[in-house]
């Protein structure tokens, strides 16, 4: 039985945890067929839209985006599929620059859509030469009467291929770097948008790298206003870097359950593996470190619920934290399987896969360390 006491813990409201207990309820049966990812990852789209649980994805009537619901929601299915995480969050991140940003006629067009599973949403940030240095985009949205053109390239874009809406970010040149990015709505459909490579990865999602040449966006599909694109990805990213967070805590969770169960099960001379010391410490440092990454994602959620315009500091905290613990808590569930850990089909060899690129992707380890070091040190000066 998966511990559910963090439910009660005084950062949630009874709202919080009547959603986990459903979304449980509806994880229980989930059956997701990996074989083929693009076509699991639109069942799992329309199913979470089908059951109202993409409904937190989107802002409703311009109230926030409720963070702790999205992170227990992201907590809740990384434990039972990494691949439904994937489309849940997919969901959210995707359409997060419409629900702080967009307009209303931008909202009423896609929102209903995304929020019921019937449009699969991308956020398109990153470029070949420039991944976590967003200021560093080259990619070009020239004006054009009342259009803009984009010509460039993206990569390793989430949902790239089976997507309807893709939020792109592309520089119209306000003002040299950060200053001079904006973003916009692009659809498929669209003239010159072509998907030139699928990715593949230790844990197959659908990826891909995306060419755009001489692409015609209207101007009313700009998001924000010109030049408000770094502040559009950033505000997304300060939002979702804490889900992503909440979805490390959920494979942490998973692994030490099977853990547990693996140690409690397995005999070696004669009684179980539990009863040696030395396996007693490894599972209390895997609780220690599933509690802990549970405190800084769930402080990070609450803070930016009570109102803070930024959580950078606690949101890059929780991420670091939360994604570097749960490898090791992960690592060591493996080495508790022995030869059985690293057997293809194990739950704790594919959570072994799934884990590695969440210390990447929405900025890497190290980068979460300069941003709390960059706050930190000023927070210090300031004082």
């Amino acid at each position: 039985m998966p511990d559910r006491s963090y439910l009660d813990w005084p950062f949630f409201e009874p709202r919080h945890k009547a959603h986990a207990e459903g979304l449980e309820g509806w994880c229980e049966g989930l059956k997701v067929d990996h074989a083929d990812t693009d076509a699991a990852c639109r069942k799992l789209v329309a199913g979470l839209g089908a059951g109202g649980w993409l409904t937190p994805t989107a802002s409703v009537d311009g109230a926030p985006l409720d963070v702790r619901t999205l992170a227990l929601s992201r907590e809740t299915l990384a434990r039972h599929d990494g691949l439904a995480d994937f489309a849940f969050a997919m969901q959210g991140l995707g359409t997060g620059a419409l629900s702080l940003f967009g307009s209303e006629a931008q909202k009423r067009a896609w929102l209903p859509l995304t929020t019921t599973g019937r449009a699969i949403s991308a956020f398109a940030l990153t470029e070949p030469q420039s991944g976590s240095d967003v200021a560093a985009s080259t990619m070009t949205a020239t004006k054009d009467g009342g259009d803009y053109i984009l010509d460039g390239e993206k990569t390793w874009i989430s949902n790239g291929g089976i997507a309807d809406l893709y939020t792109v970010f592309a520089r119209t040149g306000e003002a040299p770097g950060a200053k001079g990015l904006s973003a916009f709505i692009v659809t498929p459909d669209m003239p010159g948008f072509e998907v030139v490579e699928r990715l593949q990865v230790i844990a197959p999602h659908p990826l891909a790298r995306l060419r755009f040449t001489g692409v015609r966006v209207p101007a009313e599909n700009m998001i924000g206003a010109p030049g408000q694109g770094f502040k559009v990805a950033m505000s997304v990213l300060d939002v979702f870097r804490t889900t992503v967070a909440a979805a490390a805590l959920g494979f942490a969770r998973r692994a030490l359950d099977e853990a547990v169960a693996r140690v409690t099960a397995r005999h070696i001379q004669g009684a179980p593996l539990c009863d040696l010391q030395m396996v007693q410490g490894h599972i209390a440092d895997m609780a220690l470190d599933v509690d802990a990454s549970a405190l800084l994602v769930y402080r990070a959620a609450w803070t930016k619920d009570s109102g803070a315009p930024r959580v950078s500091r606690e949101a890059a905290m929780a991420k670091l934290f939360s994604t570097e613990q749960a490898q090791r808590v992960i690592d060591r569930a493996v080495q508790l399987h022995g030869g059985d850990g690293v057997r293809v089909g194990e739950t704790v060899e594919s959570l072994y896969r799934d884990i590695r690129a969440l210390r990447i992707y929405e900025g890497a380890s190290d980068v979460q360390r300069v941003i709390i070091a960059r706050q930190t040190l000023d927070q210090l000066k300031g004082g």
